[in-house]
């Protein structure tokens, strides 16, 4: 499980330091692609198997189901990590999630999530009065949460 919070500078050739524990846990080789609110998707080969056969059971007769799969899909790089623990990701991803300097890295489950650290602080300033009431909608008749 990915978990955390972490902030680093991209720098201008899009290479971004990604923290060695989360490293660890995707392996030498990584899928980056657009996520959703303007952020990218980041994940290990074996989750990206996952996902991407879940796309496949889309019928392509659907328009929803095409235009995601051209959203998400066509962003799609592979990475792999330099010797100091950084990625390069590529101009277009960098203009799509308006990565500038500060970015904040964090681990979603099973993927991360790379944001501007300007539009992370705006998501999390907006939603904070939501959060309880999502968490009950989300969880609710389960005793365990």
């Amino acid at each position: 499980m990915l978990m955390g919070e972490y902030h680093h500078s991209i720098d201008d050739k899009g290479r971004l330091i990604i923290p060695s524990k989360f490293r660890n846990d995707l392996g030498e080789e990584i899928i980056i692609t657009r996520g959703l609110d303007k952020c990218l998707f980041v994940y290990s080969k074996e989750e990206w198997k996952k996902v991407t056969s879940k796309l496949e059971t889309l019928p392509f007769t659907k328009k929803d189901a095409r235009d995601f799969n051209r959203f998400f899909l066509s962003g799609a790089t592979t990475s792999v990590f330099d010797r100091t623990g950084r990625i390069n990701i590529t101009s277009p991803l960098v203009q799509y999630a308006n990565l500038t300097k500060d970015c904040v890295i964090i681990g979603v489950n099973e993927r991360l999530e790379i944001w501007d650290e300007s539009i992370f602080n705006s998501f999390i300033e907006s939603n904070i009065d939501n959060f309880s009431a999502i968490a009950e909608n989300l969880f609710e008749g389960d005793t365990n949460a």
